[in-house]
């Protein structure tokens, strides 16, 4: 405000400074001013209207032709994820998205698609009502009750209540209630439906089969109970009744996340510099490639200070030594170092969720518990934080978005001056406006160009910058820093882009009026209501063309522009790594924050201008009517969902939505106290509408939210007879899959092109690694723990010998692409964890002490060889199975293992059954008997493995892209069975009949 002032009172020696002030300052009056001619709502519309129909019936011509960029799920879902199938036929797309129910999307894209989809139909069946009612009331009673007769007045500003006077309007009251009362009611409905389809989400397999569902996050545990046994403690001291449950406390990784991003950063360089390097591996460059060392290698300090290395020994150097000290760290990891967090699991989904919600406004032991998270949803680098720290950071990240927030006033009002208008420009910058006379044209092509590209690029920046701001802040999920991204996006749009623009002149005014004529502040001041009034009326009319001319970037999201451009540089003026090239052909992420932002910004302007300029209303119906359908298809067909919250953005969009709401009440209740006979008898009626919809919204939180988010919400204190365990296995494996994802995490290796393949040996001698597989011993302990022991894999071809595979991972060009990469961790983490490529995210990570071990990690390149299968290492204590050495249950063995003899100081077992009196005294795989229940060494051989549990990799393409379907046309088996008895070696007839496959 104080700046206000200053400018103000420069005012008064307007006369002694130069003439560019005094045009500065009378611009700086009004800079959101908007000049509209008559037709401009018609050339909006029809401009708008246009260009979308003309960039769809492109899109229907583009897409058959065009399936990687148009339909990528199609090619890379799996069976139970992959959308609806579409023809060749250029209008084929069209018939999918009217036959596509909403549990169909569910089933194909996902819950967080389906509530995108519901919450956009919402958006427009509200404006679709409250537009019909608005316009059929409000445009005939501003147009007749105008008194502004003449042919001066532009059409639309007839169809305000600026020139409405002396006289109530108690149909703006009425028309107001009406609005309220559908807004509730179309929340309300849709609250209902959240609930049913957050019912079917908890039922659906994917979720009953998860490790998460059933999973319990514990935050804040004192250093004396983090342990596993600790965590089995605190909330037995609350629910001394529930059923016995896994626990894990977390590690101390310390920084091992940070090699392993040295790491990647240090592959992804030089994969870029051998992609320069080896572009035509003909015609080498005469010079190699350089680059500066890295100021994080140990060893910066030995290299000569501003000097370029040569990049390709360098960068292999640093790698290599990067992978030895993953390799030390990883070995040195203890499980007696214990970080303040941990996860206990139940076998029974209910039990767990009930215990949640009977823990989740207490603090046993000052530890809270709430619901686990899916694995790749958590921040892991915001989980050690205590409480103070977290607070501390969310207070300085609140002040630092509010001072940006503030800030950015500025900036916009610099845009809208001079970038919109570049003739403003030339008026304070004399030299600026004699080049803009000179060269009209392109100057012209400039302001057309440059305020619409910084103003994309500002929205495409902030929601970064906000981002990791909430990861600074201390979120420690995905998808709760999302939804922190949309309320802080939303904030920001709604101060600057809605208040500041509409009221900036109002204030700007009103401060230099004061300044200038002290002796009339209070006349001043008296009339702000009436100026502020008359300037939204003014301002309203722009917002019709603007949301009008909104359509035109739904259908350039639908034409996917920016994709089709990016990747053609890429390919044609670029030297794309083979990494880059897959990564090209992957289906991207949908961003939720911005445009779950957008929506709920629009909503708010339509409603806000609802009663000032009802031509808002049908403006805002057309785009969501419009949107529902183009945004149906990108979630089918073209995005995925990075991180699925299960519908849980609900709140923070129905929370935003009574806001929006209440705010236009405050415009009802301005626009009566200004009009009227002096009694503000209408002024008054409209004080209940904002409490009424702060009732509604208590209401609703406190009959649904609860449902919503639990699965159970029984009372566990009440009813222990409920926690009976249902299945005592169901819950291994839980330190893997909640682990530290440092700890098991394999490592990239360097992608280069097959192209490259016989130059590369005479530009690089030696080895960057004698393995770099996910369980290669060069690069990480498969337990993750230095109090494990861990074989390495043997080699196929020499029997006795440890594998061993190259340092380059070799890419043909024929397999650039995602397909033969999506269940690989380094590319599908950041493509949807894999869900809909049939590899769920509680994938069992090898390797943790007291744990199953499943196969499912898939190998860390292609061809690599597979983890072998290792004796079941079941963990002490679980009930109803006993685990003594001398047990002959419990305990799996491979052919040919013979089971370890028991010992003679062995204790009787004891089956405790349900008594919790032995808890504490299972055995602890952190701290004793590691290997107690190892497999003895084979006493026969083991015979050959099952190759029915071995799926064959299926080639690019959905199942039954092609025709075919999974087995072929007609059914016909696809793969020889090499486990027929003419297969066995061990046969008689083995080497006397040919190995030819019989013709079928």
């Amino acid at each position: 405000m104080g700046s206000y002032l200053t400018m103000g009172t420069l005012g008064n020696h307007v006369r002694d400074v130069p003439n560019s002030v005094e045009e500065l300052l009378e611009l700086l009056k009004n800079p959101f001013k908007q000049t509209l001619q008559d037709g401009a709502i018609w050339s909006a519309l029809g401009t708008s209207i246009g260009f979308t129909v003309f960039i769809a019936i492109a899109f229907s011509f583009i897409r058959p032709y065009n399936s990687v960029v148009y339909a990528p799920k199609l090619k890379h879902a799996d069976e139970d994820h992959a959308p609806p199938p579409i023809g060749k036929g250029y209008l084929a797309w069209v018939v999918p998205l009217w036959k596509t129910s909403e549990t169909d999307v569910i089933a194909h894209a996902g819950m967080d698609a389906a509530i995108f989809l519901r919450f956009t139909r919402m958006c427009r069946n509200i404006f679709l009502v409250i537009g019909v009612v608005a316009c059929a009331i409000l445009l005939p009673i501003y147009y007749s009750l105008n008194s502004d007769k003449s042919d001066q007045q532009k059409w639309f500003m007839r169809l305000t209540p600026s020139n409405v006077n002396d006289q109530p309007i108690w149909a703006l009251i009425v028309v107001a209630y009406a609005c309220d009362t559908t807004v509730i009611g179309f929340l309300w409905w849709n609250y209902r439906k959240i609930l049913q389809l957050r019912r079917v989400y908890f039922e659906s397999k994917e979720y009953q089969h998860s490790l998460s569902a059933r999973t319990l996050m514990l935050n804040d545990i004192p250093k004396h109970l983090a342990t596993d046994e600790g965590i089995a403690r605190i909330i037995d001291k609350v629910i001394p009744h529930s059923s016995f449950c896994r626990t894990a406390a977390a590690r101390n990784v310390r920084d091992l996340p940070n090699l392993i991003l040295q790491h990647e950063r240090a592959v992804r360089k030089l994969e870029k510099v051998l992609a320069k390097y080896l572009k035509d591996p003909n015609n080498l460059p005469a010079a190699r490639p350089m680059c500066h060392p890295s100021k994080k290698d140990p060893s910066y300090g030995t290299y000569p200070k501003g000097q370029k290395v040569d990049a390709i020994q360098y960068l292999s150097q640093r790698i290599r030594e990067l992978e030895i000290e993953v390799k030390e760290v990883r070995a040195t990891v203890d499980k007696r170092n214990t970080l303040s967090y941990g996860f206990a699991s139940y076998d029974d989904i209910s039990e767990a969720h009930s215990i949640a919600y009977a823990l989740r406004k207490k603090k046993p032991q000052k530890a809270t518990v709430v619901l686990a998270p899916r694995p790749n949803d958590i921040i892991w680098d915001n989980m050690p934080l205590t409480p103070a720290t977290r607070s501390w950071r969310r207070i300085i990240i609140n002040a630092w978005i509010a001072l940006l927030t503030i800030l950015w006033i500025a900036p916009n009002a610099m845009i809208a001056i001079f970038l919109v208008n570049l003739s403003n420009l030339g008026l304070v910058w004399p030299a600026f406006q004699t080049q803009l006379s000179t060269n009209s044209g392109f100057w012209s092509i400039v302001q057309g160009v440059v305020s619409p590209a910084i103003t994309s690029l500002t929205y495409l920046i902030l929601p970064i910058i906000f981002r990791r701001l909430s990861i600074r802040a201390g979120d420690r999920t995905k998808t709760g820093r999302e939804r922190h991204v949309v309320a802080k996006l939303y904030a920001f749009f709604v101060f600057n882009n809605l208040i500041v623009f509409s009221i900036f002149s109002t204030l700007w005014n009103l401060v230099s009026s004061v300044a200038n004529h002290p002796n009339k502040a209070w006349d001043t001041l008296s009339q702000f209501g009436v100026t502020l009034f008359v300037s939204l009326c003014d301002i309203s009319s722009f917002w019709v063309t603007w949301l009008l001319q909104r359509n035109l970037g739904a259908a350039v999201d639908l034409a996917q522009l920016w994709t089709l451009i990016y990747s053609f540089f890429m390919r044609k003026f670029s030297s794309p790594t083979p990494r880059e090239m897959i990564e090209l052909t992957a289906p991207p992420a949908f961003d939720y924050a911005s445009y779950y932002n957008f929506f709920l910004f629009y909503s708010t302007v339509a409603l806000c201008f609802s009663g000032l300029q009802p031509l808002v209303l049908p403006a805002a119906a057309l785009y969501f009517a419009i949107d529902v359908w183009l945004k149906k298809y990108l979630l089918l067909y073209i995005f995925i969902t990075k991180n699925e919250s299960g519908g849980m953005f609900w709140r923070v969009l129905f929370n935003r939505f009574v806001f929006g709401t209440i705010l236009a009440n405050l415009v009802v209740f301005l626009t009566a106290w200004v009009h009227g006979d002096g009694t503000h008898h209408m002024a008054y009626a409209s004080v209940p509408l904002p409490l009424i919809m702060i009732i509604f919204k208590i209401y609703c939180s406190r009959t649904y939210d609860h449902k919503i988010h639990f699965y159970s919400t029984r009372n566990i204190q009440k009813h222990p007879e409920g926690t009976m365990p249902k299945d005592p296995l169901r819950s291994v494996g839980l330190a893997q899959k909640f682990g530290h994802p440092a700890l098991y995490k394999p490592l990239i290796t360097p992608m280069v092109h097959a192209k490259a393949q016989n130059i590369l040996a005479s530009i690089y001698s030696g080895r960057l690694s004698d393995g770099r597989d996910a369980n290669s011993g060069d690069t990480m302990s498969t337990s993750g723990y230095s109090d494990a022991y861990v074989l390495n894999p043997m080699s196929s071809h020499k029997p006795g010998k440890s594998a061993s595979l190259p340092g380059f991972e070799i890419v043909p060009e024929s397999r650039l692409d995602f397909e033969y990469y999506k269940t690989r961790s380094e590319f599908a983490a950041e493509h949807g964890g894999g869900d809909i490529f049939g590899r769920s995210n509680d994938v069992m990570r090898p390797g943790t002490p007291g744990s199953l071990w499943t196969n499912s990690e898939p190998p860390s390149r292609s061809g690599s060889p597979t983890i072998p299968s290792v004796p079941t290492i079941p963990r002490m204590g679980s009930p109803g199975r006993v685990y003594s050495p001398v047990s002959e249950t419990g305990m799996a063995y491979p052919t040919g293992y013979t089971q370890p003899m028991a010992s003679p100081y062995a204790a009787p077992s004891a089956d405790f059954g349900r008594s919790r009196s032995p808890l504490y005294s299972h055995g602890n795989d952190s701290e004793s008997n590691l290997v107690s229940n190892a497999a003895a060494m084979p006493m026969a051989y083991p015979g050959s493995r099952d190759r029915s549990q071995e799926r064959p990799m299926r080639a690019p393409g959905g199942a039954g892209m092609l025709g075919g379907g999974p087995q072929g046309y007609g059914s016909l088996p696809q793969h020889e069975d090499m486990t027929a008895p003419e297969h066995d070696p061990m046969q008689y007839n083995y080497f006397r009949e040919t190995r030819a496959p019989r013709r079928h």
